[in-house]
């Protein structure tokens, strides 16, 4: 009899200890999901402003405008090859757009490739200038679509500018980007904060034509964020 009991209370036993190891082999499904919830944080869309001019979100467009009376106050000429035909103004950018060119045209100078800055930071008084001559030769449609009207140019901000090769082919054309230049622009300009920000194909959405020479400083961290989505920042923000 007790023998027997024995031997009921080591199967009971076994039973146990077998159901434990089947149910956790280490770590449960519910902690490794909790784990990896921990570990995976999500973009905070919060971090800068989209409204305010000083910001490096600031998303300005046809719908977007900003005062045409704002000027940016940490305005810096990059030591980089530049248009000599610009003023002296046009060859500026805010500061940490200024670094960032620095050292895209220095990687892109030990890979074989000149880039020239062709145009940086405009007031609203110069962009009213182009754009007017713009309509005069085009019309105000035609010129819509590749010009923007003071107030609505992102090159206001400090935060734009049109990059070139320093031979000038392809100057402010559709066809710098089948050059080497534009090629490596495109798939290395996000690791510098900036992004192209008149996709091919997205006109419908930013309001412009395709400008593969028009880049934009947003900083590293949302660079990549665009970069992998492919979106524009009106799509990265839902706007």
């Amino acid at each position: 009899m007790i023998a027997l009991t024995l031997l009921l209370i080591i199967s009971v036993l076994f039973i146990a200890s077998k159901n434990k190891n089947e149910k956790s082999p280490g770590t449960s499904s519910s902690s490794t999901s909790q784990q990896t919830n921990k570990n995976t944080v999500a973009f905070d869309k919060s971090k800068y402003s989209i409204d305010d001019p000083d910001s490096i979100w600031i998303i300005v467009n046809k719908k977007r405008p900003i005062s045409t009376t704002f000027i940016p106050s940490n305005l810096v000429t990059p030591d980089v090859k530049r248009d000599s035909s610009d003023s002296d103004a046009e060859q500026q950018v805010r500061k940490e757009v200024g670094s960032s060119i620095e050292s895209m045209f220095a990687d892109a100078k030990k890979e074989g490739l000149d880039l020239m800055l062709a145009s940086g930071y405009r007031s609203a008084a110069l962009q009213k200038t182009y754009y007017d001559g713009y309509v005069a030769r085009d019309g105000q449609a035609a010129a819509d679509r590749y010009s923007a009207r003071p107030g609505t140019s992102e090159h206001q901000t400090g935060l734009a500018f049109d990059v070139a090769r320093g031979d000038r082919k392809c100057y402010l054309e559709i066809c710098f980007a089948d050059t080497p230049e534009g090629k490596w622009l495109a798939a290395n300009a996000y690791k510098y904060g900036l992004v192209l920000r008149y996709q091919n194909g997205k006109e419908d959405i930013t309001g412009y034509q395709y400008e593969p020479w028009h880049f934009r400083y947003v900083g590293t961290a949302l660079a990549e964020q665009i970069n992998k989505s492919g979106q524009t920042l009106e799509e990265f923000f839902g706007l």
